[in-house]
């Protein structure tokens, strides 16, 4: 395969996930979120034509949900952009590290986050959280055990290094997850979008990913 072949293939992958992330994005507003407004707004124009009188407990009701789409709307912001972006690389990784320890409580996060860390632009931070995003869905077996994942981020003069360690339950799985193709695409992707680089190292049942640039 040519280096341009490889270029190729590399952001094709890369613009297949980030489109298929959007995707199910809008799935999920028009089958939860949109739903449930359409649902509101035709009970409140019953209660209009009919000119019903609401009682109190109608109106918390409806409070109630109206207040619910904020916590909702506000996840589904972070999800596709962390508030911080702009601020904080460290604050905009705690927040997406925050959406996978709340959905998969078996994982074991130890994280390591500077307080204070270098301008990026909004553009770099967006690769890199949805590289270290990519790598943790490739890399993490489809199993319940308990798994302990370690993430550092630290700055040394002008490099940047993101180190992503995962302790695997057994060697075959290691070597799985360490050998999928998806893995050349992510590190092609990484090198060509940030001008980064990227390996892998491993050692008895550890795997560490380093993602410098």
């Amino acid at each position: 395969m040519t280096v341009e072949q490889k270029i190729q293939q590399a952001l094709k992958w890369w613009t297949y996930r980030q489109s298929i992330k959007l995707f199910l994005e809008a799935e999920n507003i028009r089958d939860g979120l949109l739903q449930e407004l359409l649902t509101i707004r035709r009970d409140l124009e019953l209660l209009a034509i009919d000119k019903l009188n609401l009682s109190v407990a109608q109106m918390r009701e409806y409070l109630l949900k109206i207040e619910q789409f904020y916590p909702s709307l506000q996840k589904l912001s972070d999800r596709l952009c962390p508030v911080s972006i702009q601020d904080s690389l460290p604050l905009s990784i705690e927040s997406l590290l925050e959406i996978w320890i709340t959905s998969k409580p078996h994982l074991c996060f130890h994280i390591n986050l500077p307080a204070y860390w270098r301008h990026e632009s909004v553009e770099s931070s967006l690769v890199i959280l949805r590289t270290l995003e990519e790598l943790l869905t490739i890399i993490l077996p489809e199993l319940l055990t308990p798994i302990v994942i370690e993430i550092n981020l630290k700055q040394e003069i002008n490099i940047a290094q993101l180190t992503v360690q995962l302790t695997y339950p057994d060697i075959s799985t290691l070597i799985f997850h360490t050998s999928l193709p998806e893995l050349e695409y992510l590190y092609d992707s990484f090198q060509i979008l940030l001008s980064g680089q990227c390996f892998c190292q491993s050692q008895n049942l550890k795997a560490a990913w380093h993602f410098l640039w």
